[in-house]
């Protein structure tokens, strides 16, 4: 496997919901949180900005050892040198992703029933998203919530790392946790909290209370 996902807080950023703070700002309070995995998505900025807000948290996560995803754009995530991409059903194919990142790459494909993960499981995804587990709004155009079921599912079936993700806050954190997932991602918990940092270190407290409790999910 490229990347430890068990026990792990999976963040992204949302400049929008930042309160008023800057990508790079917000960033670095995650970092200094102790998190160890940072997706960079940003859905209507322009392309050139991007690729600037990328170089940064290129060279921030590198400095910290952590893992630096792009959200959509493989290109971006290329010239950056990127630990890797995340894509969703409508993006650029997976084996597509593939040949242009190259193998070492990480690659994860947002999953939303059973088949969706089949297929990105077969088709060399490194992890998947499983989810929205509950409603969100960080996302204009996002399907209905899957609930929990769907989670159960990609626990007990799905042979590559997961992240539950959608909704999910620290109230129902442990309820995650319970039905097994080990790789949580969180948006405006994080990036709307006044004081970042300490609730990533509250985040990742609890999600090490759930480590080697439930079904766990299986490694490649």
């Amino acid at each position: 496997m490229k990347a430890n996902f068990n026990g792990q807080l999976y963040c992204l950023t949302s400049e929008e919901h930042s309160l008023g703070r800057s990508v790079v700002e917000t960033a670095k309070a995650i970092l200094a949180g102790g998190a160890r995995i940072l997706q960079y998505r940003e859905k209507n900025k322009a392309k050139r900005l991007k690729y600037g807000e990328c170089l940064a948290l290129r060279r921030l996560t590198k400095e910290r050892g952590c893992l630096f995803i792009v959200n959509d754009d493989v290109d971006i995530a290329l010239a950056v040198k990127a630990d890797g991409a995340h894509i969703g059903q409508d993006d650029l194919p997976l084996a597509a992703a593939r040949a242009v990142l190259g193998p070492a790459a990480v690659i994860g494909v947002s999953t939303h029933c059973p088949e969706q993960a089949r297929a990105a499981a077969s088709g060399g995804a490194d992890y998947i998203g499983v989810g929205p587990i509950y409603a969100t709004r960080t996302k204009k155009e996002v399907c209905p919530a899957v609930g929990l079921e769907y989670l159960d599912y990609a626990v007990k079936n799905v042979k590559v790392p997961l992240v539950a993700i959608g909704g999910i806050k620290l109230r129902n954190l442990p309820e995650v946790l319970a039905r097994g997932a080990r790789c949580i991602a969180m948006v405006t918990e994080l990036t709307t909290a006044p004081d970042i940092k300490s609730k990533v270190k509250e985040a990742l407290a609890e999600i090490g209370k759930g480590e080697g409790k439930g079904p766990r999910f299986r490694g490649k």
